[in-house]
């Protein structure tokens, strides 16, 4: 084993009604990558706060050993000085600026006291080489997909000389080609002597990735295993991560009784009057009583901006075509009249559009449905306890209080309340935008559990997922999009990761 370049000791970090971390030890050895598992709210992300200086020496207690120093950062510029880089879970970039601004932002190439615009430009460029985002570096950030958001928020920790990357669930907002392209360029940066810890609910890149393995458990440290030994397995990880054996990640299905068609789409078109381009190219489609319909494809193929133009078009897209719902013709003029309707849509970006996240668990929970706990244009406070309680329950957020902020909560937490504020709203179509996108295998299991028996009692789901294993673990049936068109449809007994995504690629 390598010498240490990372050695924490008892690190134990506290919150108003909850114990984040409980006397965590781990280390890391130069040139490895080590990864961080474990549920929702372990403690991964607040020991990696810790780490970077996001929670200053004396917010917590034990020891930070880093390049053989007992380290005491202040903040982020002490850590990154020190020659860690870390990306965390929720994106830091700033939506109006663009993608090589973002990329060099407070790491501008200067020339005497001016900018060198040209060679931050060529810098950004390589980086984004790097990262294999093929996008103009003088592209907006807010004119970028999450995903590809993602991509620059890495790049801009590469452009940084970093002697320790940490990646806090960098491929959650990724397809699987852009994932596999991450996991060959921690493999490259591996060569070159750069040392990763990946932060990861992803348990199949993982294995095929790490070096070692530490496994989280309720803020404490259950074990740390050696991946070139053979110890590292999914049902090991699954095991030491909930306390138990999970025998099939998705929940076995009752068969189904899929009734009539309760939602279709004929020639549905959206262009985009701001990019000036199209983005859904005569998509027709069905959906049927209690049946769950998979949308597969890669990342900017139009499934999201699909889901959003049914969903009342928030973001102003020109729309043709025909929408109808429960046998009549639709036209949703905003959101709020699809949520009457029956239609609801968990969005992918939980952080910017799906909550709000200086308000609490039970505010969010019951955000889209007020009437339901309102007593004559009032809210009813115990109502709203009661609901936000049983969903809360429900789902297995894990939140000290139902008070709590959700800034506050772990990402995946963060997930499992915009699911229940949907939910609540008990709508009769629930398109799910990447369900499970930041969430650990047993609350993977809880969601896939909820989606099952709410179509058993008759409501219809619309999953997009990058994932093709819960695609195919979950659908009925599998409809691809590729360059906003469909390119495929496929029922789940057909359907192959092969074949889904030679359609995708079409």
């Amino acid at each position: 084993m390598n010498t240490p370049i990372l050695e924490m000791k008892n690190i134990t970090k506290t919150f108003p009604g909850v114990k984040a971390l409980s006397e965590v030890s781990f280390s890391v050895a130069k040139g490895e990558i080590h990864c961080l598992v474990g549920e929702n709210g372990a403690g991964k992300s607040t020991l990696m706060k810790v780490l970077s200086g996001v929670y200053p020496h004396g917010v917590y207690t034990g020891d930070i050993l880093f390049d053989g120093k007992v380290q005491q950062f202040r903040g982020i510029a002490d850590s990154e000085k020190a020659g860690i880089a870390i990306i965390y879970q929720e994106l830091a970039l700033v939506p109006e600026m663009t993608v090589f601004e973002n990329i060099l932002l407070g790491n501008e190439i200067r020339k005497g006291l001016s900018i060198d615009w040209n060679k931050t430009i060529q810098r950004a460029t390589e980086m984004l080489k790097k990262v294999r985002l093929d996008v103009n570096p003088t592209t907006k950030i807010r004119d970028l997909s999450v995903g590809r958001q993602q991509l620059v928020e890495i790049a801009k920790a590469l452009s940084k000389e970093v002697k320790l990357l940490i990646l806090d669930e960098p491929t959650a907002a990724l397809n699987e080609d852009d994932c596999e392209n991450l996991l060959e360029l921690l493999r490259h940066l591996r060569k070159e002597g750069v040392t990763c810890i990946l932060i990861s609910h992803k348990l199949k890149e993982v294995i095929k990735v790490a070096d070692t393995v530490t496994v989280l458990r309720d803020g404490q440290t259950i074990c740390t295993l050696d991946a070139r030994t053979g110890e590292v397995s999914e049902n090991i990880l699954i095991k030491h991560m909930v306390g138990r054996e999970i025998d099939n990640i998705y929940p076995e299905r009752k068969e189904r009784k899929i009734g009539e068609v309760v939602l279709e789409a004929r020639n549905w078109n959206a262009y985009d009057p701001k990019l000036g381009r199209t983005l859904l190219k005569d998509v027709s489609f069905t959906l049927k009583k209690g049946e769950i319909v998979g949308f597969a494809g890669l990342m900017g193929s139009g499934r999201t901006e699909l889901a959003k133009s049914i969903f009342g078009n928030p973001d102003g897209y020109e729309i043709s075509g025909e929408l109808y719902f429960k046998n009549g013709e639709m036209h949703f003029r905003q959101p709020r009249d699809a949520i009457d309707a029956g239609i609801a849509y968990a969005t992918e970006d939980r952080k910017g559009n799906g909550l709000i996240l200086i308000q609490d668990v039970k505010q969010n929970i019951t955000l889209a449905n007020l009437n339901a706990i309102a007593k004559r244009g009032t809210i009813d406070n115990n109502a709203e306890v009661k609901v936000a309680t049983e969903y809360r329950d429900a789902l297995s957020i894990k939140t000290p209080s139902i008070e709590q902020k959700v800034v506050n909560l772990s990402g995946g937490n963060q997930q499992k309340v915009s699911v229940a504020k949907w939910l609540f709203v008990k709508p009769e179509v629930l398109i799910l935008d990447e369900p499970t996108r930041g969430i650990d295998v047993g609350a993977k299991y809880e969601i896939y559990s909820i989606m099952n028996k709410l179509v058993e009692q008759g409501m219809s789901i619309i999953m997009i997922s990058s994932e093709l294993s819960e695609v195919l673990g979950m659908s009925d049936r599998v409809y691809i999009v590729s360059s906003g068109k469909i390119t495929g449809e496929l029922p789940i007994a057909e359907a192959t990761q092969e074949k889904i995504m030679q359609l995708a690629t079409s």
